[in-house]
């Protein structure tokens, strides 16, 4: 049997000791030694669990060990995470994890270290828990360009905004609603302000891309100022409310384009149809076109799943570096300021005049009767910076959406 090691017993931690045990004979199925779970590090014990035994305090049990091959780190954050992880990696063994914080931050530097040591760094449950995307990414599209990833990243605010469309419920009761049902932390600001897909969105640009995207770089909305009128309004223009992020590559000068944030999808388009805690990840190849990944993008499980994976992955290339193709060097970034959208935009029908007059004849007005005091219209085609130039001159203007 091949042994790992656990860094961090909580949700996803014993996740991976639940998989590794109920599928053993799936895992043995294509690869017949099998793994075992030989250590969990944590600050606390569980004496009622049946890996009780198994529980060490002390990282340097687990690097000491030469029958330890890969390491499943699963604590978050970046501190100790980083840290545990390094010394993994200088040990030669290959770390798998479900970390998105530490992957953003700092992954780049990591991955250099594994090629250095023979190993591998892997986290296909970063991006989408338990949908499969990273490793296509690396595999089934190494012969293409991508040009474009869009992508519903966080199953928590697309049920919100699901429940807010399809029951009408304002934006405090839909949240509400997602935490009694396990869907929300009690803080869910890394979801609502759209922080968690942000991170995500900067890993899948970055593996696209080949160089480092960091979150901070990406321009970040959340769904936060999202109200019940605007999926009225979106009804009216064919269209669905989708927070996603935004990742587009051009070919021509390699630079790239990143961006979290409320869009209104069109009919017909993949994306518009996902609903409740579900994730899609859709991926344009400038050969292939047009693909999707659908799933669960969270939960105990899939995300487990995904870290064993990984892990499998690990082994079957003991002693030789997996190159995911992330570099600790920094992709060059498009001016998000200079980006081409259209907006749809809702400002007091007394500014309509001059609406109209700051945005020219190109405006679409979108009615909505029970909304008479409302003025509200899509732009045509303008970039960031002149967008933001003519709303300020709007007085009665409070946010707006993309279109896709």
């Amino acid at each position: 049997m091949v042994e790992i090691a656990i860094l961090g017993f909580g949700t996803v931690g014993s996740g991976i000791a639940e998989v590794i045990d109920r599928n053993q004979d799936a895992i043995r199925r294509d690869f017949p030694v099998g793994i075992h779970v030989k250590y969990i590090l944590d600050l606390r014990d569980f004496p009622d669990s049946p890996y009780a035994d198994r529980v060490v305090h002390d990282i340097h049990v687990i690097i000491n060990d030469p029958e330890v091959e890969v390491v499943c780190e699963t604590m978050g954050g970046k501190k100790p995470a980083y840290e545990f992880s390094k010394m993994a990696l200088e040990a030669g063994k290959s770390v798998c994890t479900s970390n998105k914080e530490l992957v953003d931050a700092l992954g780049g530097e990591l991955a250099v270290i594994a090629k250095q040591h023979n190993c591998s760094y892997l986290f296909e449950a970063s991006v989408g828990g338990g949908i499969p995307i990273l490793r296509p990414l690396r595999t089934s599209f190494s012969q293409e360009f991508i040009t474009d990833v869009i992508g519903i990243l966080n199953g928590t605010t697309n049920y919100i905004l699901t429940k807010m469309e399809t029951e009408g419920l304002d934006f405090e009761t839909a949240l509400r609603q997602a935490q009694e049902n396990g869907f929300a932390e009690r803080n869910p600001e890394a979801d609502i302000e759209g922080y968690d897909p942000c991170r995500k969105i900067a890993i899948l640009a970055s593996l696209v891309t080949g160089g480092n995207v960091k979150y901070q770089q990406v321009p970040c909305e959340g769904i936060t100022k999202i109200d019940r009128e605007d999926f009225a309004y979106a009804e009216r223009l064919g269209r669905a409310v989708k927070l996603l992020g935004v990742c587009h590559h051009d070919q021509k000068t390699n630079k790239v384009y990143v961006r979290t944030a409320p869009y209104l999808v069109p009919k017909g388009h993949p994306l518009y149809s996902v609903s409740d805690v579900f994730n899609a990840i859709l991926v344009r190849g400038n050969m292939v076109g047009d693909l999707m990944f659908y799933g669960s993008g969270a939960g105990k499980l899939p995300t487990a799943s995904a870290v064993v994976s990984d892990v499998i992955e690990c082994i079957q290339n003991r002693g030789r570096n997996i190159d995911i193709g992330l570099k600790n060097t920094d992709a060059i970034l498009e001016d998000p300021s200079e980006v081409m959208n259209q907006f749809f935009v809702r400002v007091s029908r007394s500014e309509r005049e001059k609406a109209c007059r700051l945005f020219g004849d190109g405006i679409l007005e979108v009615e909505n009767d029970e909304l008479p005091d409302e003025f509200a219209f899509v732009t045509p085609m303008i970039s960031a910076s002149a967008f933001e130039s003519k709303v300020r001159e709007l007085s009665t203007y409070e946010h707006s959406i993309r279109l896709l």
